[in-house]
């Protein structure tokens, strides 16, 4: 029988080992043993999750429909409340795209969309830094595949060439903005390719862009003028957009394939209505929020220059890396930091590769020049 507490006692030996942090949310503050600190690790890169004045109206809205906290069911059977098409069919107008369907997570989307699509008559060619979820839904899928070295459109267009021909489909996978390292993909780039094998198509997962780029906020599909030609464009309702679940834009004929052969779809009851209510609220405003995004385009640009040859070169985004080394140099940097006031987290393998972990600052619109610059001054005063 497995020993689990001497696994548990080797991960704490090697400092990988996690534990859930007890803290209290305050706007961008957070609140752990008696100490208030700048939350540098949020995912509410816009700032609208704790905006009173949207939870005011919001509240109102609320009291005017009365929807129920629960959906009690999934779609498929009696879980199907309108408000969840309503904010399908917003999204597909808002993209200039046919379909659009939700998903209770990032996760269930990314785990469940190409185990649904792709089979062993499948090739599915994938980034090298993909998230996490993805390579669980290439697992799932059981499709062959390959892993093309990151961002690296010569060597997955080699791929192509070689292998393209030998498959019934081709499915090319890639974040847009890659959500370790901060940097962005070439999607014009990879439409390119798409393109040039006619059995191939580009799944794209905008999780860290969507609201946060482009000019109405609908991610670096937008910035690069390319969202009718990403077959599947999949995001989350869980970061900038300040809520929870995720969606695909897509053809009215994978949204109904996928309504018949989606387990994570099929077997989940859907989220509350009213959660769905404040996810529309929200993306109802994302065209207006110019200002939160150009504040957190200022700060972003601020950091990474001042981390340039620790890693900030590396990211074109929000998500900008500290990059130290060892795991136990990482976790000691992390906690002087937090020491002095600001909230960052030490990323270990495996999330990331052995001999990279680093503190993995992640800004929001709420955070200032000047607090950035006070960190940049910490950093180097060490």
């Amino acid at each position: 029988m497995k020993d689990y507490n001497d696994i548990l006692n080797r991960l704490k030996a090697t400092g990988n080992l996690r534990s859930l942090p007890e803290v209290v949310h305050r706007g961008k503050w957070i609140e752990k043993e008696g100490r208030k600190m700048l939350n540098l690790s949020s995912n509410d890169y816009l700032g609208l999750s704790s905006r009173q004045e949207l939870r005011d109206e919001f509240l109102w809205r609320l009291h005017e429909n009365g929807l129920p906290f629960s959906s009690a069911s999934s779609r498929l059977q009696t879980g199907n409340f309108t408000v969840y098409s309503e904010l399908e069919q917003l999204m597909a107008s808002r993209f200039g795209r046919e379909a659009a369907l939700l998903f209770n997570s990032g996760y269930h989307a990314n785990t469940g969309i190409l185990p649904a699509l792709a089979d062993k008559r499948s090739l599915i060619l994938a980034d090298k830094l993909v998230h996490a979820s993805i390579i669980d839904g290439i697992l799932l899928s059981g499709s062959p595949y390959q892993r093309y070295r990151h961002n690296d459109y010569h060597h997955l267009e080699q791929l192509l060439t070689k292998y393209a021909n030998d498959y019934e489909q081709v499915i090319i996978v890639t974040e847009s903005i890659f959500s370790m390292d901060g940097d962005v993909a070439d999607l014009r780039r990879l439409v390119d390719l798409k393109k040039s094998f006619p059995n191939t198509w580009l799944y794209v997962d905008e999780a860290h862009a969507i609201g946060v780029r482009g000019e109405n906020g609908l991610g670096i599909a937008e910035e690069q003028g390319c969202i009718g030609e990403i077959d599947l464009l999949v995001g989350t309702f869980g970061k900038a957009l300040g809520s929870m679940g995720a969606y695909l834009l897509c053809s009215h004929v994978i949204r109904e394939y996928l309504v018949n052969t989606m387990r994570p779809l099929i077997f989940s009851t859907a989220l509350p209505p009213v959660q769905v209510a404040w996810t529309k609220l929200l993306f109802e405003k994302l065209p207006n929020l110019t200002e939160e995004r150009r504040r957190l385009s200022v700060t972003s640009r601020l950091l990474s220059d001042a981390l340039k040859g620790k890693g900030g070169e590396i990211s074109a985004s929000h998500i900008i890396p500290f990059i130290i080394g060892e795991n136990e140099d990482c976790i000691r940097t992390s906690l002087e930091l937090q020491r002095k006031g600001f909230y960052c987290l030490p990323v270990r393998p495996p999330t990331v590769p052995k001999g990279t972990a680093r503190i993995r600052f992640s800004l929001t619109a709420n955070v200032t020049e000047e607090e950035v610059k006070s960190l940049v001054r910490l950093i180097y005063s060490r």
